[in-house]
């Protein structure tokens, strides 16, 4: 008698295809993911015959953070609404592909504060997330107060933008790069002019010219090295953090019985395995 064949066990998808999963749940947000990759695929493509190797370099890595919603979905067992993966998934691709690769960083004054910004917005929104998944979760009992969810929050938001201004900093020491973004002023205030050991600042106003190893700069001036740019970003970032944790605060004071519907459609997921049979 021959040997009843041994029922094949079934392959499990790469780590990857189940990260691509996760946005299958969502149409909309499937339909989005495919087409900022074919984009940034196609932007990767033309960087690598124009032999621009960093940007190629900087399509794989957001092609990497394109996973990061799903990532989260998968470390923290959480369903994230769908309009929050858009609205992160858009962002990557404008600051990265759109900022970087297509200068909009130079081209529009205004793409550096508005995506920073947004960031502060959307940390905040990650952080309030969540501290609402810890407080929802009788297994970690924590339970805070609508004011220490949107201080954590806030908290969760300004560290983001801080470790980013680490990031931006390092890269330009590293890697002469100019991430942090230089800005043109016309006075500065310094003591290391002072001709004296003592700790009193010397101004210089109405500064209309930089010179360099003797070589005129053409900037009508002072070249101000990243200093202002990192501040500015912290700054925006820091009303964008505020903004949310404010709603956010007060969004889950009001519906703290009921659960926040700021984050609506946030759910724990559970690995649900199946009965093992009794029989033999």
């Amino acid at each position: 008698m021959s040997k009843p064949a041994k029922p094949q066990k079934e392959r499990k998808p790469g780590f990857f295809k189940q990260l691509e999963n996760e946005y299958r749940r969502s149409k909309p947000t499937f339909i989005l993911y495919v087409i900022l990759r074919i984009l940034v695929i196609a932007v990767g493509v033309r960087q690598f015959f124009i032999g621009n190797f960093e940007n190629v370099f900087l399509c794989g890595m957001t092609l990497l953070l394109f996973l990061v919603p799903a990532f989260v979905e998968r470390l923290f067992k959480v369903s994230v609404p769908s309009a929050l993966e858009i609205i992160v998934l858009v962002f990557i691709f404008a600051a990265e592909i759109l900022g970087e690769i297509s200068d909009y960083y130079v081209k529009f004054s205004m793409w550096d504060t508005m995506l920073h910004t947004t960031t502060g917005f959307l940390a905040a929104a990650v952080g309030l997330s969540l501290i609402d998944i810890l407080n929802r979760n009788d297994k970690f009992g924590l339970k805070l107060s609508p004011f220490f969810v949107a201080l954590v929050s806030f908290c969760f938001s300004m560290t983001i933008g801080v470790l980013w201004e680490f990031f931006e900093f390092g890269a330009d020491l590293l890697f002469m790069t100019d991430m942090q973004k230089d800005t043109i002023v016309t006075s500065i205030s310094s003591v290391l002019l002072n001709p004296e050991p003592i700790n009193k600042a010397i101004q210089i106003t109405d500064i209309t010219e930089t010179v360099v190893n003797g070589t005129n700069l053409g900037i009508n001036g002072y070249l101000d090295i990243g200093l202002y740019d990192t501040m500015k970003d912290l700054f925006v970032n820091f009303i964008g953090a505020l903004t949310f944790s404010i709603v956010g605060f007060f969004n889950t004071k009001r519906n703290d019985k009921r659960g926040n519907k700021i984050i609506d459609g946030l759910k724990i997921t559970k690995n649900i395995e199946p009965e093992k049979s009794n029989e033999s």
